[in-house]
């Protein structure tokens, strides 16, 4: 059927070369086998450290949208360090990341972190570096002979939902606006700084009047 109407005359490209910019992706298989190689040999050479590499802290996902979830951060803050008892030079020659630029932001994560560095510490078996001296802090022969190197994740983090049970909504919260709570708390946060110039500024001004 011919085309109709004043329109372009059909001019389709088909004969470019275009086999010659396609990616095929045939030695996936391969790939895979090599990733997997890599990896055992990897452990190998690691032994008898963790496989899953080092310890990393639990922090909340971010925007409000994530921020319900936890997962596995970049490295343990100094404030967390100090609080288990663990020097920041130390940490990493012990399998636990450090990470100087976070910062705890709330009391519950501090803990929650030093909790978890406390409990790997209980667990942890340092090896000495020559058999025959060993130094402080060093686990004994008993231990040694029972270590086995863990494949899995270290400490696994476990996400924790907390359901709330349903129940009638009482007379205060009915004249409770969230909204306008919100709103206060967002404009008193706002209008500090003016707030407080102001202040500063009439309270030079009573001094002067009573001069």
């Amino acid at each position: 059927m011919a085309p109709k109407g004043n329109n372009m005359i059909p001019n389709a490209h088909f004969h470019k070369d275009w086999d010659k910019r396609v990616k095929c992706w045939f030695d996936q298989p391969g790939r895979k086998v090599r990733r997997r190689q890599a990896r055992e040999r990897k452990a190998l050479r690691i032994a008898p450290r963790p496989i899953a590499g080092s310890l990393r802290p639990v922090v909340r996902c971010q925007t409000f949208k994530y921020n319900t979830k936890v997962r596995s951060g970049r490295g343990f803050t100094l404030e967390e360090l100090k609080a288990a008892g663990i020097s920041r030079r130390v940490a990493p020659t012990v399998g636990i990341a450090v990470d100087h630029r976070r910062r705890n932001r709330s009391s519950e994560s501090l803990q929650a972190n030093v909790q978890r560095l406390k409990e790997y510490k209980s667990k942890l078996i340092v090896f000495p570096r020559k058999l025959s001296k060993p130094k402080r802090g060093d686990s004994d022969e008993g231990e040694l002979k029972v270590a086995s190197q863990l494949a899995g994740p270290i400490l696994p983090i476990r996400q924790v939902h907390s359901t709330i049970k349903a129940r009638a909504i009482t007379d205060e919260e009915r004249k409770t606006s969230v909204f306008r709570s919100m709103r206060m708390a967002r404009a008193n946060a706002r209008l500090i700084g003016v707030r407080a110039k102001r202040a500063r500024e009439a309270a030079e001004a009573d001094v002067l009047k009573k001069k």
